[in-house]
């Protein structure tokens, strides 16, 4: 009798990991499932990024900590931290393989926070961080999109991002 009932064990063990495997395998290859399993505000939520495949089809792996975006040879990240007085944006405009600092690019973020309104602020660069970082005042809850355009020497270079607080 002990024998039997481990036997059963086994077999309803091997089941639900058998089951359990096509459920995540059908997941996955249906769009319709995997958008309700992962609502879009939670997955953008995300401070981290798992490596993404820019447009060059290399993987993009954040340098960070932030969100990445590839762009061309242009490695794009987006850092927000919360702070006391607000959340200060950290963005790093860098080129090629080697992820070299741009520092004469002109940065703006485009804000737009989650009662609708939109702000425009200009990055600036700072040196010892090589990034550009900007304040962006108050802390209303909810999901905030962000669109950083960079003119590098003539050249737009755009990434989207989001964050929630």
């Amino acid at each position: 009798m002990k024998s039997v009932k481990s036997l059963l064990m086994v077999v309803s063990s091997v089941s639900l990991t058998f089951l359990g495997a096509c459920a995540n395998s059908n997941q996955a290859t249906n769009p319709e499932n995997s958008s309700k399993s992962t609502p879009p505000a939670e997955s953008a939520a995300q401070t981290t990024t798992p490596a993404k495949t820019g447009s060059s089809g290399q993987a993009a792996v954040p340098q960070k900590g932030g969100q990445v975006v590839e762009s061309g040879p242009y490695h794009l990240e987006f850092v927000p931290e919360k702070e006391a007085n607000g959340t200060h944006l950290d963005f790093y405009l860098q080129r090629g393989d080697n992820h070299e600092a741009i520092p004469n690019a002109k940065v703006t973020a485009q804000v737009q926070l989650p009662d609708g309104t939109q702000k425009t602020l200009p990055l600036t660069y700072d040196t010892a961080g090589k990034h550009y970082a900007a304040l962006l005042p108050g802390k209303l809850a909810g999901q905030y999109q962000v669109k950083i355009t960079s003119d590098i020497n003539g050249e737009k270079v755009d990434g989207r991002f989001s964050f929630n607080l």
